[in-house]
This record gives C-alpha cells, structure tokens and sequence, in this order.
C-alpha cells in the first residue's frame, strides 16, 4: 500500500502545472517583468534601443522592440486622436450635464465606470485591444489611468476603478500579458492582480517606495526632470531601472538611464 501510494504522489507531481501557467486556470504562462536591466518609455514614437536596456514600453499600436516589450494601453481614459471611435460609444464615456467629463491636462474624455454593465462593455473593448497587444508579440501591458476617478469631478468613485482595474488585468492574464499598475502610488495592486508599475514622476512626488513596497524591484520609474531624475537614480538606481524622458516622449527627445 505505502508503495502503490508513493507511486501515486509520484505521478501527480509530475503532472502538476507550474504556478505562473495555472493562473487563469491553467492559462498560458505570463512572463514577468525582467529584474536587473534598464527601460525605455518610447509612447510618443519608436526609436533604436540600446544594448542595455531589455524593457520597452510602446503604443499599443507599434510594433514591438523585440526586448521584454509592454504594450501601452489607455484603460480609463480615451485618446485624443480616437475620438470618432468613442463618439459611435459615447454611453461609454462619462458625462456631466451631458458634456464629456475631460482630463484636461491631456484632452482625454474619462470613460464611465460608474456601473457592472459599463465596466463589462469597456473591458470587452480593452480586452480586443489587449489580444492584439498578444498576437504582435508583446509580453506585457502597462493600464494607464488608474486615477481617473480623482478628476472626475465627483462622479466617479475609487472603488469604481478598482472594480474596473479588476476586469482587465483579467484580460490581460488571460491573454498571457503581464498587467502593469500605472498611477495611484500607496495602491497594493497585487490585491487586483497586478504584476509590475510603471510609476511615472515617483521621485518627484517621493512616490517611489511605495510601489516598491509593493512590486518590489518589478517597478520601471520614468522622470521627465532632470533633478528628479538625478534624485531617482541617487535613491533607487541600483534596484529599479530609471530613465529620463520629455513630457512628449517624442521619438528624438530626451534619454537618459542611471
């Protein structure tokens, strides 16, 4: 008996599924984000990468760099050249007295999260997005927005966003894409299955320990001053990799890596 059941222990083992292939119920393997490497942030345009940088984040609409490649995707907000697409699906996008609630720092329009039925229909829709991001060979998304809600004027509420947050990281992971938090510094986003941040403008905020407190050294820091810049490289150069960038991140403006 004790033999025919170490036998079976056996064999179970052998066929047990790794973790990281069992997420999503035995979906495909999700790739973490490489450790020990520097990043770009190249949204505004592609550019040649350098040697030592293996972590690359693009427009969902570029072509990946051929390194560990994240794919950007505005999840809680529009983009301002999409606005024909979200005008044919404007009961998607919040509005105020019927105007569109804008981030005006940007010219984005906010998407409405305020219900499950929105929050299903928006996450369709990014969850299109986030196949192809798959299907071109990246390995990663990074959502950007998060925050959203704190400049919706009141109507959105936080835990709106998470709910939402929710929703496409499951996209993601079901994909095999890694899902990158981007905004909302003291936010544990591993607790909605968040794998890495993105955390833009850490050091200037004194915002950047606590996303490692919670990713780690899966954190990619971008600055877009020189003396924060300076600053990140000084406090968290040697564990996350930093770079430099113009507010444009236009394909011929600043780069700079600790």
């Amino acid at each position: 008996m004790r033999l025919l059941l170490a036998v079976v222990a056996l064999l179970l083992t052998s066929l047990s599924v790794p973790a990281d292939a069992a997420r999503g119920g035995g979906g495909p393997v999700i790739q973490p984000l490489p450790v020990g490497t520097d990043a770009d942030y190249q949204l505004g345009g592609e550019r040649a990468v350098p040697p030592g940088v293996g972590i690359v984040v693009r427009d969902r609409r570029a072509e990946p760099a051929g390194r560990y490649d994240v794919c950007y995707v505005n999840a809680f907000q529009t983009q301002p050249d999409e606005g024909r697409f979200w005008r044919s699906r404007m009961h998607l996008v919040l509005r105020h007295d019927g105007t569109p609630v804008r981030d005006e720092a940007w010219g984005e329009w906010l998407l409405d999260l305020r219900t499950a039925a929105k929050r299903t229909a928006l996450a369709r829709i990014v969850g299109r997005w986030v196949d192809r991001c798959a299907a071109d060979g990246f390995e990663a998304v990074e959502y950007d927005n998060l925050d959203s809600f704190t400049r919706s004027q009141g109507l959105l509420r936080r835990r709106h966003a998470l709910a939402y947050a929710r929703l496409v990281v499951a996209e993601a992971h079901e994909a095999g894409l890694a899902a990158g938090q981007k905004n909302l510094a003291g936010l544990d986003g591993t607790r909605l299955g968040f794998d890495f941040a993105v955390a833009e403008e850490c050091a200037r905020y004194r915002e950047c320990g606590e996303y490692v407190a919670a990713y780690g050294n899966r954190v990619v820091a971008v600055e877009y001053r020189r003396r924060d810049f300076r600053r990140a490289c000084r406090q968290w150069g040697a564990e996350l990799p930093v770079v430099l960038r113009d507010l444009d991140v236009t394909p011929d403006g600043v780069r700079r890596f600790c």
